[in-house]
């Protein structure tokens, strides 16, 4: 594959930094913070790459690096054997440059104002909660003044055509109406319906459109940011990177996907099932083409099969209809807008909204902690919702994310321990996202769960 090596200046991301954060960045011991710059960073400039499998990338660019100078401007980036797709013409893409340094920006951050904030347990959800607020205050993505208009779009990076095609369509009517789009930043339904909302903001004059793409180290590699991503933070994890999508989002469309997806479906169902947000607005519309009737069928089951009715009636479905779907999300931005007022609470960050502290600390997805999973309906709804997001997890672990595979590798599948009512509803979903290619965009799919009953 083609390499090649440049000097980088940043673009109004992070232009200074002190010579003790340049060490930190550089020091590749255990506990410095160059791999996980380096792995992100290579993410980056893998934009459009035509994998999912972390490790494949990692492996195939073994020879990449990259290193920090300083100069009496301010600092450059040395790139050395990077994806020369990242160029035109020896230069580097410019929207892939922000992100390069958006990376490098929020690294940083993290680091020193987060993890290196003894005022911050980040064991405890409000400060969980205030964690996530200063990464997105400090990426500037938190914009006062702004009537509620972002939407955030899940959904998969494995997709077929239709599907894909589909979420564009979405895309330009959510433009049309002047609503932004904030998604994971990857490919296939993250990328979609960014692209049609550019054309909707384009035939509406908007300048300024918002694209905001949230995404975590150990994702970033298998899910690349796509190239209309004008906002890019990185999140420290996936809980984290939960919260902010729910916390700065207005409403949410799900298209189809596969277990990064119901991971995502699962998460906000068990937010707002708990008693504590009973009444708060948060539209959640599943959608896609009619092709996709019976994959929502099969979602729609699985929830009603393991968290009931309740569940169920935190969304609605609507196939085939695109303009419906924009309609839908816009109408309920007034209900937003006026809980937001009566709560006297923030457009930009939703704090009103509780988080129980089992959808924010993080699940590390080991064997053990896999099987040790708590499954039994014989508990509240959102905390089984809460077990079940973290099932998920693992299995998009165990597929994508280089930890997880090497862990399956290493031990075998993860064992997944459920009642047999339960097991055969994960079972029923968990094959049809199999026999449809939605869990790894190419090549023979081998799972890396096992369910026990």
């Amino acid at each position: 594959m083609n390499r090649i090596s440049a000097s980088v200046s940043p673009e109004g991301k992070l232009e200074v930094l002190s010579q003790l954060e340049v060490r930190t960045l550089l020091d590749t011991s255990a506990r410095g913070l160059y791999r996980l710059f380096r792995n992100c960073a290579l993410a980056v400039l893998n934009s459009g790459s035509n994998t999912d499998d972390a490790r494949e990338i990692f492996d195939t660019y073994r020879d990449f690096g990259i290193n920090l100078m300083q100069r009496n401007q301010g600092i450059k980036l040395r790139l050395e054997n990077a994806p020369a797709s990242a160029f035109v013409d020896g230069k580097m893409i410019r929207g892939i440059r922000e992100h390069l340094f958006a990376v490098l920006r929020d690294i940083i951050y993290t680091h020193n104002e987060i993890q290196g904030d003894p005022a911050l347990d980040l064991s405890q959800g409000e400060h969980i909660t205030s964690a996530v607020f200063y990464i997105l205050r400090n990426a500037r993505v938190l914009q006062p003044g702004v009537d509620p208009n972002v939407v955030v779009c899940w959904g998969g990076h494995s997709i077929g055509r239709e599907e894909y095609d589909y979420t564009k369509e979405v895309g330009y009517e959510f433009g049309l109406r002047g609503l932004d789009v904030c998604t994971g930043c990857g490919p296939g339904a993250m990328k979609g319906p960014m692209k049609g909302a550019t054309i909707g903001h384009a035939k509406q004059r908007i300048v300024g459109g918002r694209y905001i793409g949230l995404t975590e180290p150990g994702i970033i590699a298998s899910e690349p940011p796509n190239p209309i991503v004008n906002e890019l933070v990185i999140l420290p994890d996936i809980e984290k990177r939960l919260e902010a999508f729910v916390r700065i989002g207005h409403g949410v469309v799900i298209f189809p996907g596969g277990a990064g997806t119901t991971e995502e479906l699962l998460y906000l169902l068990g937010i707002l099932m708990h008693p504590r947000n009973a009444g708060h607005p948060f539209p959640l519309v599943l959608t896609g083409p009619s092709e996709s009737a019976g994959y929502f069928d099969a979602v729609d089951r699985f929830i009603g099969a393991t968290l009931g009715p309740e569940a169920q009636g935190l969304y609605e479905i609507i196939v085939g209809d695109p303009v419906r779907v924009a309609r839908t999300i816009k109408s309920s931005m007034e209900s937003v807008k006026q809980y937001r007022c009566d709560g006297r609470d923030a457009f930009y960050f939703n704090w009103q909204l509780f988080i129980d502290e089992p959808y924010q600390v993080p699940f590390v997805p080991t064997h053990a902690a896999m099987a040790g999973l708590s499954l039994s309906r014989e508990q509240p709804p959102h905390l089984l919702a809460a077990n079940l997001r973290r099932v998920f997890s693992g299995i998009v672990a165990g597929n994508v994310k280089e930890q997880g595979i090497r862990a399956v590798e290493a031990r075998g599948p993860f064992e997944i321990r459920a009642d047999d009512r339960m097991s055969a509803a994960m079972d029923e979903l968990l094959q049809r996202f199999v026999a449809q290619q939605r869990m790894k965009l190419h090549g023979e799919y081998t799972p890396c769960y096992r369910l026990v009953g």
